[in-house]
């Protein structure tokens, strides 16, 4: 069995930096870049391209709200047409760097308010895969089980990873809880690795209420903003090798 590794990188701005890029790429096997809307710009974004290339892991693009203030973390209303629109230009954004170093993008996620609005509405879902799917119908989606973001995926005929989150906790509708509830984001490594053990054993992992939610993984997500995410993304990745499964690429997965 193969098993992702993927984080969100390059979310820093000019001279801000949020997350230890360098060290998570040796960690990770596929990097989520911001492309310049919730976080980064054009010289972080190349930075961190060069970083992956250097490292041998697979890039996708991280697309979002325009809300860096936010970080991405609020919703904007917009129309189908125009938030396809917005999608595109990110992708183009991140393309247009990846060229000069030889790379392309192999996978697409979408981040914060708009990654979450895609898991429970098909508008937003299917707005991202058009808008996606008229760039590079290779490009597979990284998508929660059960999604709105899954269903229109498999719908359009492109490749998913059923993605699990290692450090949020889950509702028993199979979301993410919100950050702002008490518990929603895991800081203990003991703990996010019982949780990835058990899923990768049984499929469920116990949701925010005590309840038990069933969800597939073939990727493993850790925020690099999360405190203390190199650690946290080392542990990740001892526990999928000590569950008998091999650390690879999205592209190597994707179904």
């Amino acid at each position: 069995m193969k098993i992702d590794i993927n984080a969100d990188l390059g979310e820093g701005y000019g001279p801000y930096v949020i997350a230890d890029d360098a060290g998570l790429m040796g960690i990770i096997s596929s990097a989520n870049i911001a492309c310049g809307y919730h976080a980064g710009d054009p010289v972080v974004m190349d930075r961190t391209i060069a970083l992956a290339k250097a490292a041998g892991v697979e890039i996708g693009a991280h697309v979002g709200y325009p809300d860096r203030m936010g970080f991405g973390r609020r919703a904007i209303a917009m129309d189908p047409a125009e938030l396809e629109a917005h999608v595109l230009y990110q992708l183009g954004a991140l393309d247009g760097l990846a060229r000069r170093h030889g790379m392309r993008i192999t996978h697409m996620n979408p981040h914060g308010a708009l990654g979450n609005l895609a898991s429970v509405d098909a508008v937003v879902a299917e707005a991202l895969v058009r808008a996606t799917s008229a760039f590079d119908r290779e490009i597979a989606y990284l998508v929660m089980s059960g999604s709105a973001m899954e269903a229109a995926a498999v719908a359009a005929g492109r490749r998913v990873a059923s993605v699990f989150l290692a450090d949020r906790a889950y509702t028993a509708d199979g979301q993410l809880a919100p950050r702002a509830m008490p518990g929603a984001v895991l800081h203990d490594a003991d703990a996010v690795v019982a949780r990835l053990s058990k899923v990768l054993a049984d499929g469920t992992v116990e949701a925010i209420d005590g309840g038990t939610v069933r969800v597939a993984v073939q990727s493993v997500l850790v925020h690099s903003d999360t405190p203390g995410a190199l650690d946290l993304a080392a542990a990740v990745r001892s526990a999928i090798i000590a569950a008998g499964a091999t650390p690879a690429p999205l592209s190597e997965i994707a179904r």
